[in-house]
């Protein structure tokens, strides 16, 4: 039930009852389960998904450049006939692209496709496709699913310059070690339902968690 709450939260499918309702970047809180999903990501919500969807044909700046455009004034018009202020636009969603590469340490694949980037790299650019569009909500779908130990430390650094940003962070993670070191609040889900919800070590050492989660191997609920 984790992918499908994201899937819920961001417009993909519609929920089957009760409400969402988000605080947006206005202050303003708003109900957005029956909103499409670019009007939820107007508001300031942005994921990433549990299997990578990337533009795989284009390079990695031109899969940042494309979440930048949720955020643009170019009309159709503009689209068509390019005048000045169009194309000085451009100029800074690519200046703008630029720099949420270099964030995410992929300024030196810029110009690489996306297909052509190793898996974990993979990860951190749709983390910094998903970035460009200006979120105050980011939701990450197991991003450190498939990464070895060194991506996954690099992937929680990551993680603690997003949140210090002032961006809040929703993350669904399997990685036990990624949980627990960059959580302030964890809710934990089995078969759909919550069995458990606190900080860190309170999750950590419930013996519901330990029999559902951990197993016999955390001894007394440390992984």
């Amino acid at each position: 039930g984790k992918t499908t709450l994201f899937n819920a939260i961001t417009g993909c499918i519609p929920p089957s009852e009760g409400r969402i309702i988000f605080r947006a970047r206005d202050g303003r809180c708003h109900n957005i389960e029956r909103l499409r999903p670019d009007r939820i990501n107007a508001l300031g919500i942005a994921r990433t998904f549990q299997n990578i969807r990337l533009f795989g044909n284009l390079t990695a700046l031109e899969n940042v450049k494309i979440g930048m455009h949720a955020r643009t004034n170019t009309s159709l018009f503009g689209a068509i006939f390019r005048p000045p202020w169009v194309r000085q636009e451009e100029r800074e969603i690519e200046l703008a692209a630029l720099r949420y590469l270099e964030f995410c340490g992929l300024s030196q694949y810029a110009d690489e496709l996306a297909s052509k980037l190793p898996y974990g790299l993979q990860r951190r650019l749709e983390i910094a496709r998903a970035l460009a569009t200006a979120p105050t909500l980011l939701l990450l779908d197991e991003p450190a699913a498939g990464m070895n130990p060194a991506e996954s430390q690099e992937l929680m650094l990551l993680i603690r310059q997003i949140l210090d940003r002032g961006i809040t962070v929703f993350l669904i993670e399997h990685d036990m070690r990624v949980v627990m070191n960059i959580s302030d609040w964890i809710y934990v889900l089995d078969h759909g339902e919550i069995i458990a919800e606190g900080g860190p070590s309170d999750v950590q050492n419930d013996p519901k968690v330990v029999e559902a989660y951990l197993g016999a191997e955390s001894g007394a609920g440390h992984p």
